[in-house]
């Protein structure tokens, strides 16, 4: 896992890049999230959700929750760029729906635009 940054409206975005998923469970979640912390100065997290365990966006299993409200805990936010129209979900779709009016959790097609959600 590699973190490169990129600053907007004064913003610092940690913008992780891998060649494999990085984010299968609450704690490797937390340890992104203080990776970026430590390595970019930023609490502020834009992945690509091909890093991200599928389980996540299984809402009834309930690792996306436990993932989320530990970086809330931790003062984190999180842009999760990829492509969601496969998924027929109706609670994801609604959790994603609502996840992108807040200012914490955002779920968006490309990594442009995540990087904009968290410098608004």
């Amino acid at each position: 896992m590699t973190i490169r940054t990129k600053t907007k409206n004064g913003v610092v975005c940690a913008i992780v890049e891998s060649d494999t998923i990085v984010i299968t469970d609450a704690q490797t979640a937390l340890d992104v999230l203080m990776s970026a912390k430590y390595d970019a100065d930023t609490k502020n997290i834009v992945i690509d959700k091909e890093l991200i365990v599928e389980d996540f966006f299984v809402l009834s299993r309930g690792l996306a929750g436990e993932i989320l409200q530990k970086y809330i805990n931790y003062g984190g936010r999180i842009a999760i760029y990829g492509d969601y129209s496969h998924y027929t979900s109706k609670p994801l779709k609604d959790f994603i729906y609502e996840s992108n009016k807040g200012k914490d959790v955002f779920f968006v097609a490309t990594e442009d635009e995540a990087i904009e959600m968290l410098t608004k």
